[in-house]
């Protein structure tokens, strides 16, 4: 997926990297050490062969110049931070992250090499499986999101520091003004008027002083952020948009309330709440995330400077059925 976040690096700045973190000695040479992984939709990441032979993979932040949603500020600290904790306080697979540097003296970002892992994307081989290990697949990921929300936060909000004190109410809504501003300060389109959005969140925002209790949300948690080997999940990968907040609003329920998705039953038999029934504040809630999702994926797309526009019209159609339910139709 192209995206001029991508901060890709020539040859001789990514042998200067390796030096850094693992000694001249391992720096490579000759030809075909380097692969960029082509997939991603934010960072560039590289698979990196050193000259001793053991395989590395890099990631690197966004080029300096380029202007970023409010909420991707500071994404690589907080995936450092987020594999940090998932690798202490569960037993759900990530790579282990053997170098960060966030000095900006190699590149104009930061940059951190994490272990490599020998795997297929599920989000790429997808379509090639048949329904019954799809759902598998599902389920496992059911199992490992319910782990990862287990991690408890001492507030709401950023991994790094949240605001003390504050409700997830206050967290939330912020989170959605953030993205409106976002769409607002670079003209973007979602088809509806902004103040109409922000009405609405706030006429239904009492349905979120329910969650009282900060968990760590992965919130990205979608199949091509999977890889798997031999039939079983091996990593779980890209966790720069982690947050303290209510796991209602991981990737894994959008379902529940949002068409388009197919089902969640497979995700909820792994998350443990397979016969579970929403109640109608929970419900609510789930809409609300869908608003705020469905917005990031419209205005994300300007900030991306995306060509290809179906992301954009896909996430626009869905955008029209959300406010559908809400009783606001064209």
């Amino acid at each position: 997926m192209e995206s001029i976040t991508k901060n890709r690096q020539p040859p001789e700045v990514l042998r200067a990297m390796v030096g850094r973190a693992f000694g001249d000695d391992q720096v490579p040479a000759g030809e075909g050490w380097v692969e960029e992984f082509g997939h991603g939709w934010f960072n560039v990441v590289y698979a990196i062969r050193l000259r001793g032979g053991d395989r590395v993979a890099l990631k690197i932040a966004p080029p300096a110049g380029v202007e970023v949603m409010t909420y991707e500020r500071e994404m690589m600290r907080t995936e450092v931070r987020a594999l940090e904790l998932i690798r202490k306080r569960t037993t759900v697979p990530v790579p282990a992250v053997l170098f960060y540097d966030f000095g900006r003296e190699l590149c104009d970002a930061e940059y951190f090499f994490m272990e490599y892992v020998d795997a297929d994307n599920l989000g790429i081989v997808w379509n090639r499986l048949p329904a019954d290990s799809r759902d598998q697949y599902v389920e496992a990921l059911g199992e490992a999101n319910r782990q990862l929300n287990q991690i408890a936060g001492d507030r709401f909000g950023s991994l790094l520091g949240g605001v003390p004190g504050a409700t997830w109410r206050q967290v939330f809504t912020g989170m959605v003004e953030d993205v409106l501003a976002d769409g607002e300060r670079r003209g973007v389109d979602i088809g509806w008027d902004y103040d109409l959005v922000r009405d609405l969140v706030a006429r239904h925002a009492d349905c979120l002083d329910e969650v009282r209790t900060p968990a760590f949300v992965e919130w990205d948690l979608w199949e091509s952020n999977v890889l798997i080997r031999d039939g079983a999940i091996v990593s779980i990968i890209d966790h720069e948009r982690a947050f303290y907040g209510d796991p209602l609003i991981e990737a894994g329920f959008a379902a529940v309330e949002l068409d388009g998705l197919g089902s969640a039953e497979a995700f909820l038999r792994g998350y443990g709440g397979a016969s579970r029934t929403f109640t109608a504040a929970e419900r609510m809630r789930r809409r609300l995330y869908n608003v705020h999702l469905i917005l990031i994926m419209i205005i994300e797309t300007v900030y991306r400077g995306h060509t290809d526009p179906t992301q954009y019209d896909q996430a626009r159609t869905r955008f029209d059925g959300l406010m559908a339910g809400f009783g606001h139709r064209r």
